[in-house]
């Protein structure tokens, strides 16, 4: 398997991690009495900081995914992951790390970085956009 194709497939396995945890967390909440079920505010702020830092990393994640994943599909589907397998793993890389900081603080510095998180991957893709565009047309 192609780092291309294990990042398309990691990335979607992330998204499906933080729906579990997000799930579990309104699940364990209901189950306890702390939150009725049909009562949970999509943003997430009902329930916890915590939750609501959540549910936004896990939309960083889907509102990305057209463009990420576009690419992705798209050198899979064309047979270019020779231009993609060197930065697969570092765009997956800022991606993780992206929700994980979000889901762990909001202070300045935290969402500082969170950004270079984001910008890299943005110029990654920018970057693999570019490589396709410049191959010649068949």
């Amino acid at each position: 398997m192609t780092a291309t194709a294990l990042t398309f497939l990691l990335l979607i396995a992330w998204m499906m991690a933080l729906l579990l945890t997000l799930g579990g967390l309104r699940v364990f909440l209901s189950l306890t009495g702390k939150h009725r079920a049909n009562r949970f505010s999509p943003t997430g702020e009902d329930v916890s900081p915590f939750s609501a830092r959540l549910v936004r990393a896990h939309a960083n994640c889907y509102e990305s995914f057209p463009f990420v994943g576009g690419l992705l599909i798209f050198a899979l589907a064309m047979d270019l992951t020779h231009l993609t397998n060197g930065l697969a793993y570092v765009l997956l890389g800022a991606r993780v790390l992206q929700s994980v900081i979000h889901v762990g603080s909001t202070s300045v510095i935290a969402v500082q970085l969170r950004f270079v998180c984001f910008i890299v991957q943005v110029g990654i893709c920018l970057y693999w956009l570019a490589q396709f565009i410049r191959l010649p047309l068949v």
